[in-house]
């Protein structure tokens, strides 16, 4: 199978906080993350539409691991999946 990933996965379990507008705040968990993005399961809410810009604070058990939320694209979705990659704006 072709590999197509940029940037090696590493298998994690963060907190993830979804922002927008739209929908305000979406909490989910990072299943893996890379230096280009992160694979975020989320229950009990419909998944943002792909190509969406949302704004994500990573956060751990002690505090936020960023304080400003990140933008990222919603590049995928698959049930309660969401495939969320850095913008770098």
């Amino acid at each position: 199978m072709d590999e197509r990933r940029k940037y090696e996965r590493k298998a994690t379990s963060i907190r993830v906080e979804i922002i927008h507008p739209a929908f305000g705040s979406i909490i989910g968990f990072a299943r893996d993350i890379s230096d280009g993005g992160a694979q975020v399961t989320i229950e009990n809410h419909p998944t943002p539409p792909v190509g969406t810009v949302v704004s994500v604070k990573f956060r751990k058990v002690m505090g936020p691991i960023n304080e400003e939320p990140v933008a990222m694209r919603v590049m995928h979705t698959a049930r309660n999946t969401v495939g969320l990659m850095f913008t770098g704006a």
